[in-house]
């Protein structure tokens, strides 16, 4: 059975980075297409970004040019980089393989 576990989140000011990172256990993560969600208080959960097995990748309107999502085979694990944070960046991050298997997610605060 695949697990996937989310770090990297925390509280950042506006404007500021951070770096999550996704790792799964029981798959290659590079065969897979992986995908980062998040859910706002409030708020029904909205696509942010995916890594497709052959890595070309994908982002929402919102993020892009400022998220990044990347992947390290040698480390089995996806990561999203973002920058210049908003505070409607608030939210639970989710990260899932191929939208089956879902991490429990980690909590990024924007706030001054």
């Amino acid at each position: 059975q695949v697990q996937v576990v989310e770090s990297g989140g925390g509280l950042v000011q506006p404007g500021g980075s951070l770096k999550l990172s996704c790792t799964t256990s029981g798959s290659t993560i590079s065969r897979y297409n992986i995908s980062w969600y998040r859910q706002a208080p409030g708020k029904q959960r909205e696509f942010v970004a995916r890594i497709f097995s052959g890595g070309s990748t994908y982002y929402a309107e919102t993020v892009k040019g400022r998220f990044t999502i990347s992947r390290d085979n040698a480390k089995n694990t996806v990561y999203l980089q973002m920058t210049s944070l908003k505070p409607e960046d608030t939210a639970v991050y989710y990260c899932t393989q191929d939208s089956r298997s879902w991490g429990q997610g980690t909590q990024v605060t924007v706030s001054s």
